[in-house]
């Protein structure tokens, strides 16, 4: 079992390694719960057999030096050597193999399903989310606000709220489901959404906006268009860059479903938003790759509500909520 143990820790390493580095996309919901998988087998065992087991040793050892003590006790001898306590302490230790596969079955167990319906954590890896969301912040995610879904498959198995307008959601990219996106929620499925000359309108209904005060990007070192943007009297920020042209470029359009649902020109496009689907865009409207690129996000595809910044070890100051 030791050997099976080790060469399972090995394959994990490998895997891990060529995750980090780039060799392949790894998929975090199904190593955890195989990992739960794994663990609970060894638990099981544990559990029934090998603790079992070793306490038998253990107790039969007990007997043995007992029944030796009383036979030299009859014999007049009172003073023995060795220390059978010490002995029955190494036989009921559980190996290395146990402590590191049984004896991590509750941890792996509580971080899978706190992370599969309840809180899953990100980082963001890029300023498409501008000025809500900056590189490095890390956020909670609820998991149950859209629904409980089954870990891995990700089918729904308990409906719940309907995304809304404006929220921030993370879902499995359409073009490469290993891949989570966030964005945020322009269109319901049903309504009609066009982004014409830098100006989101719904249902033929532009979306308030107000201008505020230029935005600095300290990391591309520039000064950016920013507005306050409103939906259903929600209010978030977004960034607009006057030097860059209205339209997508037809040669970044993916071929996506539905595509035929959306036409586009040379100030922008408009879309029909089909049952069951959401458009979605980034709060930097000039530097994000959205639902104007590679299409609608299916419901199935939902991952959960973005919420709060936990932690940016760059900045303190950006630990809380967010619309």
């Amino acid at each position: 079992m030791s050997l099976i143990t080790g060469l399972l820790y090995a394959a994990l390493a490998v895997y891990l390694g060529g995750w980090y580095a780039g060799r392949w996309h790894g998929n975090f919901s199904l190593l955890l719960f195989v990992m739960t998988v794994v663990t609970f087998v060894y638990w099981l065992a544990e559990r029934y057999r090998f603790r079992p087991a070793r306490e038998a040793a253990a107790q039969a050892l007990i007997e043995q030096d007992h029944s030796r003590r009383s036979q030299l006790a009859l014999q007049g001898i009172d003073q023995v050597d060795g220390n059978v306590l010490v002995a029955r302490d190494r036989l009921l230790a559980q190996p290395w193999w146990l402590d590191w596969s049984a004896g991590l079955f509750p941890v792996i167990c509580a971080v899978f399903f706190m992370r599969s319906f309840l809180f899953e954590p990100f980082k963001i890896p890029s300023g498409s989310m501008i000025p809500t969301l900056l590189v490095g912040d890390l956020i909670l995610v609820n998991k149950f606000h859209y629904g409980i879904r089954l870990p891995v498959i990700n089918k729904k198995i308990v409906d719940n709220n309907e995304p809304q307008r404006g929220d921030v959601i993370v879902f499995r990219y359409p073009v490469n489901t290993s891949l989570d996106y966030i964005k945020r929620v322009v269109a319901l499925p049903g309504d009609t959404v066009a982004y014409v000359n830098k100006q989101l309108t719904v249902n033929g209904q532009p979306v308030p906006q107000d201008q505020l005060p230029e935005y600095y990007d300290a990391d591309s070192l520039k000064y950016a268009l920013q507005f306050s943007e409103k939906f259903d009297g929600r209010e978030h920020r977004i960034l607009v860059d006057k030097d860059r042209p209205p339209f997508v470029p037809p040669q970044a359009v993916e071929d996506y479903p539905h595509r035929d649902n959306c036409s586009y020109s040379g100030e922008g496009v408009v879309c029909k938003v089909p049952p069951g689907h959401y458009f979605v865009m980034g709060d930097n409207r000039d530097n994000s790759q959205d639902s104007r690129y590679w299409g609608f996000v299916p419901d199935q595809n939902l991952v959960g509500k973005a919420f709060v910044i936990w932690m940016n070890f760059g900045d303190f100051k950006r630990i809380g909520f967010f619309h």
